[in-house]
């Protein structure tokens, strides 16, 4: 660990202080982003487990999730609006002891419509812990890579939980589930005292403003959104998709939790790329594949097929996720546009279930599949205005 040089800490206390932009520091980082929605990275097993261990519908057990994220989304705009304003740090202890509370609670709540308003006030809570840790990733050096932590973290524990909790649900029952979301946060509870205070330069703060550019602002919230719920809106379900095709439990939960290992591919390509080759190229490419990846689905029935896809999915999931953030992060370095995308991300992370939820019916996962599919390539056209908008001034930037 390195000693920092920030100003607003206690000299005595900056031995124990990791340097700013160091690997270990950037995972701290991201497990404090991740830790009020890690629920998400096991959400097939969560939807799953509130079906098979408390009995809830497929709408029942999508509107918990939605709940959830959607209150997430509403605490991640309000870091947006908060973050110049608050000591981050106290900030979070008292999040992170808020969501312990409130995990401990879901593991003795066996009522749908109870279940959906306590996952909604954890989500208020986590999205704007969420919030929080995006603001203070956005001022990092080179972000893109500090995000490509975040996913590397995600993917690696998503895939442990979906590997073990479907199959512990029968035998621990549900709470097991909310137990491994106490385990995690007590887990970045022991990593917050660790990372120094990222204050914002003076210069950042004062010229923040004016380097925002509305249209390309707009388009890549709008493009982080359709990426998110086009791609949660079947993860959630993915397990039940397996399920309609004559999968079997025992071949989806491995195969899940592999195509979640694999996918930390994506993110470690973002970590030793860059933006080497822009943005704009390996968003186009990343994007695209994920919807004809998402198009072959309709083969599920296929266990070859079902789990390659799922593999391929989950990379550019991390890959192309990672630069739709950074691309966030370059139009401000005080950290409220990377909240505001953040926030973008819990909408779309919320609103896919739930329409995935009111179109899927009696398992009608074919039009799910379709529609996920029209909305990550309309992602992929979205995006491109802004990659483009970003690489040029970064280019300008580089050649003056």
């Amino acid at each position: 660990m390195t000693a920092t040089s920030t100003s607003n800490e206690n000299p005595m206390n900056k031995s124990y202080k990791l340097a700013p932009n160091s690997a270990i520091a950037r995972v701290c980082l991201a497990f404090l982003a991740t830790a009020g929605i890690f629920y998400v990275n096991i959400m097939p097993a969560l939807v799953n487990g509130l079906k098979e261990g408390l009995m809830f519908t497929n709408q029942q057990a999508g509107f918990v999730s939605s709940a959830n994220l959607y209150g997430a989304a509403i605490g991640s705009f309000a870091a947006v609006l908060m973050i110049k304003k608050i000591n981050w740090r106290r900030w979070s202890y008292g999040l992170l002891m808020s969501l312990l509370v409130i995990d401990l609670l879901c593991v003795y709540i066996e009522s749908a419509s109870v279940m959906i308003a306590v996952r909604g006030l954890h989500g208020i809570t986590g999205g704007l812990l969420v919030g929080i840790g995006f603001c203070i990733m956005s001022r990092t050096t080179e972000s893109d890579k500090t995000f490509g932590y975040l996913l590397f973290i995600q993917w690696g524990l998503g895939g442990l939980g979906i590997m073990y909790l479907p199959a512990m649900v029968p035998v621990y029952g549900t709470g097991i589930l909310f137990i491994s979301l106490i385990a995690f946060t007590l887990i970045t509870l022991l990593m917050l005292p660790f990372l120094p205070s990222y204050p914002v330069s003076k210069e950042s703060s004062s010229t923040a403003k004016s380097k925002v550019l509305t249209l390309p602002l707009m388009l890549t919230l709008a493009a982080i959104f359709l990426f998110q719920a086009a791609n949660m809106g079947l993860f959630a379900y993915v397990i039940g998709l397996g399920k309609a095709e004559g999968l079997s439990l025992d071949f989806m939960s491995p195969a899940l939790a592999m195509a979640s290992w694999i996918a930390l591919l994506g993110s470690f390509l973002v970590i030793i790329i860059g933006t080497k080759f822009g943005r704009s190229l390996p968003i186009l490419l990343s994007v695209m594949l994920t919807a004809i990846c998402t198009w072959l689905l309709h083969y599920s029935e296929v266990e070859s097929i079902y789990l390659i896809t799922n593999v391929v999915i989950g990379i550019t999931w991390a890959f192309a996720l990672s630069y739709l953030f950074g691309l966030c992060s370059e139009f401000d370095k005080a950290g409220q546009m990377a909240a505001l995308g953040g926030f973008a991300s819990k909408m779309g992370l919320a609103s896919g279930p739930m329409v995935a939820a009111m179109l899927l019916g009696d398992d009608h996962y074919g039009l799910v599949i379709n529609i996920s599919a029209m909305a990550l390539i309309a992602c992929a056209l979205i995006a491109m205005q802004p990659a483009i908008t970003i690489d040029k001034r970064i280019s300008r930037g580089q050649n003056s």
